[in-house]
């Protein structure tokens, strides 16, 4: 894990939960698995506060714990996932997705779950109708049939998934009791939601009305204290399925790709092929499920008006395009179809390189780089003549490359000395470490607000402008920036910004210091 990473994963759970919890979390980003005893040793703060910190963390699925180094004799240890911890900078858009399919009530659904981690149909379906009551003219209010039913098509869509039942190596399920010094149990494999079999099994609920306007917190608690309920769902807790999210998203992706190549028709027949597969297809699969053209042909909207020799027709467009999208299995019922996800991602995120250093470094740089991407291994002199361009400028532009990382040299000697003059000097674009490289960058923030304060100073924008773009970085961030620079000077003697992307949308479980 890089530095930017930690330092990232740190300022977002300060920003969410707190001091407290920023200690804990990245003292374990720092130093691995650690047991209670030696987390709250290593961060100076005190025992309790550790414990709440940890329940914080695994009620967000952020910690797993099970047995440590020692064996299942041993000490509870604790770890960190901090994929699950950088998902916090997608929150608005988790939100904004479920808004846009399923409408105010599903967008509430989201935010709720994604504040508070883990919850109940019945707590959720509450909360969402008295949120969604009380902003409603007097005299209105949510049905909870209503929100239950928006829970549903979120469940049905797999957009929520159950949590599992906690195992015996507490990797999953609730947390309530997960904070222990006791030695750990026997090591079982994780339980993974998809396992589960009631993963996406909706509970008979018993729970009727509306929602609630409370005047004020005294009275709504007082209130849910009075008329509390059995509902039937009592520990079965819901999260959100961020596979099913990112899933939609790569979709999304290739249906944008596909009608910026060929038109809206292509894109119309891509979506109803990912539409159709999209269940049933695994997060992680290569290949959606085959489908036949009748198939696709019934599932088309009918106000494209579509026939079937036209569909055949953009279906063999799709199968010969360069970039891959679609591929042809088979050929029965009128042909077997699938969608390259895997394939069709790569070419996006190759095509998103080319466009990165055709920004940053003209466009006959990106002649050299999408050169070296076709040909895979070229030396300097073939470089020059299949790109066309001087070999001063060439041999520069190269190097330049290769001072970024963008481009790699590989030598490969006739003799076992690695002599200069007997070696083969090829230079070569690894695809996946570059995009790695570039994703690394994307966590870096001042160092693109200065790059836009520059931008703007040369094109003469007002002063209003630049105030507007500044601000982007709080006095808290700005103070960060400065004592870290002052720190850096003095050890390394150079600048290095420090990392931040703001996600000031979840204020919850905070736990202060005493």
């Amino acid at each position: 894990m890089t530095v930017q990473e930690v330092r990232l994963c740190g300022l977002l759970l300060q920003e969410h939960f707190g001091e407290v919890v920023e200690k804990v979390g990245t003292e374990l980003l720092r130093s691995g698995a650690l047991n209670l005893r030696a987390l709250a040793h290593q961060t100076g703060i005190q025992l309790d506060l550790v414990k709440k910190s940890l329940c914080v963390l695994a009620q967000h699925s952020m910690c797993v714990f099970g047995p440590g180094r020692r064996g299942p004799g041993g000490p509870v240890e604790y770890t960190v996932n901090s994929e699950r911890i950088l998902y916090m900078l997608r929150y608005p858009r988790y939100i904004y997705t479920a808004k846009s399919l399923y409408g105010d009530t599903g967008e509430l659904v989201i935010e709720e779950i994604l504040q508070r981690g883990q919850m109940t149909m019945s707590s959720t379906v509450k909360t969402v109708a008295d949120r969604l009551t009380h902003s409603m003219e007097d005299g209105q209010s949510m049905e909870y049939s209503e929100v239950i039913a928006a829970f549903t098509r979120l469940v049905e869509t797999h957009f929520l998934q159950r949590c599992p039942l906690m195992d015996n190596a507490g990797a999953a399920g609730r947390t309530s009791s997960a904070v222990s010094e006791s030695p750990a149990p026997a090591a079982a494999p994780p339980v993974q939601p998809e396992n589960f079999p009631d993963c996406y099994k909706i509970p008979q609920i018993h729970l009727t009305g509306r929602g609630k306007r409370r005047r004020s917190s005294e009275d709504g608690d007082a209130e849910e204290r009075g008329t509390k309920k059995v509902c039937g769902d009592e520990g079965i807790y819901w999260q959100v399925n961020f596979e099913r999210f990112h899933l939609h998203f790569r979709h999304q992706a290739i249906i944008s790709a596909v009608a910026s190549k060929l038109d809206q028709t292509s894109s119309e027949i891509v979506r109803t092929m990912l539409r159709l597969s999209e269940v049933t297809t695994p997060a992680n699969a290569t290949y959606t499920q085959a489908l036949s053209a009748n198939e696709i042909f019934r599932a088309l909207p009918a106000s494209y008006n579509i026939g079937r020799p036209i569909l055949d027709q953009y279906l063999t467009l799709l199968v010969d395009d360069p970039m891959e999208f679609v591929s042809k299995t088979g050929d029965s019922g009128g042909g077997m179809y699938v969608v390259n996800l895997h394939r069709a991602l790569a070419n996006l995120a190759r095509a998103t390189l080319e466009s990165v250093v055709q920004e940053r470094f003209g466009s006959r740089s990106a002649r050299i780089f999408r050169l070296l991407l076709r040909k895979r291994h070229l030396e300097q002199k073939q470089v020059e003549d299949f790109a066309m361009i001087p070999a001063k400028e060439a041999k520069d532009m190269l190097y330049t490359l290769l001072s970024e990382n963008l481009v790699q040299l590989q030598e490969i000697p006739k003799t076992p000395d690695y002599a200069p003059s007997r070696t083969f000097y090829l230079y070569t674009v690894n695809q996946l470490p570059t995009a790695r490289l570039l994703l690394q960058n994307c966590y870096k923030k001042s160092q693109r607000i200065e790059a836009i304060l520059a931008s703007l100073q040369a094109s003469g924008a007002d002063a209003a402008q630049l105030t507007e773009v500044e601000e982007m970085i709080t006095p808290p961030e700005r103070q960060q920036l400065e004592a870290l620079s002052v720190s850096l000077r003095t050890i390394l003697q150079k600048f290095t910004v420090l990392t931040f992307i703001p996600c000031n949308y979840i204020q919850s479980n905070r736990v202060k210091l005493a």
